[in-house]
């Protein structure tokens, strides 16, 4: 069980800088997926056994949700997004771990999260467009709209960030207390509930992360893509 999302202790101090459990959870995190990457990823074959093959359908399946949500090549954006959906998957389940308390649930990593989906909006919007191009967007549909639409830029990844710290904060702390109640058998079908609801969680940012990605990216570059592709 968790204490407030607010509240951090410190676990232990680099110089001036405190180290929070949060901050050590997502580096064990991001130490995991890497290894993890790169055993899966060090002798690919062509007769695939089947951690490869895991693999394969794995990045097979964030190739074709970039396609459909992003219409796009999906090449270039498959390092950012999968490291993205798998990131947030295991750091919503790690909170089946007893006595780990999942990053997610505290807003200082989500807002961490927003960050990257808003600066990846920036970016790839640039690459894209131009940096003339990607800023004429703000004054779309008239030059009226530039206040809203800059207002839009940074609410939808605020609202990305809320989302995802609610959901998960709330069944985490639901688990808890029902463990704190009734005993470690009954939460057990919670748990597996949590499971399903941090997957969902971490698809549902995800993939809004690609929606705003893809929107920066125009119409007409997406266009240009697909018919490359074709």
């Amino acid at each position: 069980m968790i204490e407030s999302p607010l509240t951090l202790s410190t676990l232990f101090r680099i110089g001036p800088i405190p180290i929070t459990g949060p901050v050590v959870v997502t580096w064990g995190l991001m130490a995991a997926l890497t290894v993890l990457g790169l055993l899966a990823t060090r002798a690919l074959t062509l007769s695939p056994n089947r951690y490869q093959t895991v693999l394969e359908l794995v990045v097979g399946a964030i190739e074709d949700q970039i396609r459909a949500t992003m219409r796009v090549e999906p090449r270039p954006y498959v390092p950012m997004v999968g490291t993205l959906f798998l990131f947030i998957l295991f750091a919503n389940w790690s909170s089946l771990i007893p006595g780990v308390e999942p990053p997610t649930a505290h807003i200082e990593t989500d807002a961490a999260l927003g960050v990257i989906v808003f600066a990846a909006i920036i970016y790839f919007g640039i690459r894209a467009r131009g940096v003339g191009g990607y800023l004429k967007t703000f004054a779309e549909p008239s030059i009226v709209m530039i206040p809203l639409n800059l207002v839009e830029t940074f609410t939808r990844t605020f609202s990305l960030i809320v989302r995802l710290f609610g959901n998960v904060m709330s069944g985490v702390f639901i688990i808890g207390i029902i463990l704190t109640l009734a005993g470690l058998l009954v939460p057990i079908p919670l748990m597996a509930l949590e499971l399903l609801v941090g997957a969902i969680q971490a698809y549902i940012f995800t993939v809004l992360a690609m929606v705003f990605i893809g929107s920066a990216l125009g119409e007409r570059r997406a266009r240009h893509e697909e018919e490359g592709r074709s």
